[in-house]
């Protein structure tokens, strides 16, 4: 789980303590998709901020981020639900870790595989 997450309301919006559990179970658990060496010191900021259009009251949630070695993740949505918001922000930052995962992860080439099962005498 991720330790460090700083949970803050924008514009004329309060940050009832239901969704402050929410956000924090929902984005405290994609440490799981990091690689083992970024973990511990992952640091999250989400911030809600509430936009008037013209028929209704929207929600812009950001999320971002900040993984050891200068790598920052970051997610926008807009939604009418907060609860919504963070869950499609969840989806979207999974996809992005992924992404740094097979980039910072080393992985075997087929020449290596070769290599490790060949017998040395």
């Amino acid at each position: 789980m991720i330790d460090k997450i700083e949970l803050s309301g924008g514009n004329n919006y309060k940050v009832t303590d239901n969704f402050r559990k929410y956000a924090i179970k929902r984005i405290g658990k994609l440490d799981r998709f990091l690689p083992r060496g970024n973990k511990k010191d992952v640091i999250a900021k989400i911030v809600v901020t509430e936009v008037d259009r013209a028929h209704n009251n929207k929600y812009e949630i950001s999320v971002a981020m900040e993984i050891p070695g200068g790598k920052v993740i970051t997610a926008k949505d807009e939604c009418s639900n907060v609860f919504a918001g963070i869950d499609i922000i969840e989806a979207k930052l999974k996809g992005q870790i992924r992404r740094f995962k097979l980039e910072a992860t080393p992985h075997l080439t087929k020449k290596g595989l070769k290599n490790l099962f060949i017998k040395r005498a």
